[in-house]
């Protein structure tokens, strides 16, 4: 499993990460956002958005639970699905709104809070932690599968963004 650590000291290092990541997207991948309240998971939702060419307003989707987002990546239309799972009830719940059909094929996932659909959650690409310390926020990056590898490679990562 390849991995990437780092202190982002503000929030244009989250933004920068985003960026970046933004950048690297592809279709099919999945990432789960971990982290708690505030630790950033939707800004940086937002930054990854924005980098790959969306244009409009980024909402959270605490209440709808899902937000698409019409995206272009090399030239191809693709969906990129901003989940936020915090206010399900049971992983049941998860199954219950039909958002496991989502996965998969070209659409591209974005979970926060993943861990409220318990194992019915497909795996992650790339697993991304975030964790509140001082002013800033220490991240980590996990690829579990080829495609989530690959993506880090490209990212180019370095210490500090």
């Amino acid at each position: 499993m390849r991995s990437w650590k780092d202190y982002l000291k503000d929030e244009a290092g989250t933004q920068a990460l985003g960026a970046a990541l933004g950048r690297v997207l592809q279709p099919g991948l999945c990432l789960h956002l971990h982290g708690d309240l505030g630790a950033g998971k939707t800004f940086l939702t937002r930054a990854m958005l924005h980098a790959a060419g969306y244009e409009g307003r980024v909402k959270s989707p605490t209440y709808t639970l899902v937000e698409a987002y019409p995206i272009h990546l090399h030239g191809q239309a693709v969906e990129l699905l901003h989940f936020d799972l915090y206010r399900m009830g049971s992983p049941e719940e998860f199954i219950d709104a039909g958002f496991r059909d989502h996965f998969g094929g070209s659409k591209i996932c974005v979970v926060e809070w993943p861990e409220q659909a318990g194992n019915l959650m497909p795996a992650a690409d790339i697993a991304v932690f975030l964790t509140v310390e001082n002013e800033g926020r220490a991240v980590e990056l996990r690829a579990n599968s080829p495609q989530g590898a690959s993506c880090l490679d490209l990212l180019h990562l370095s210490p500090n963004l």
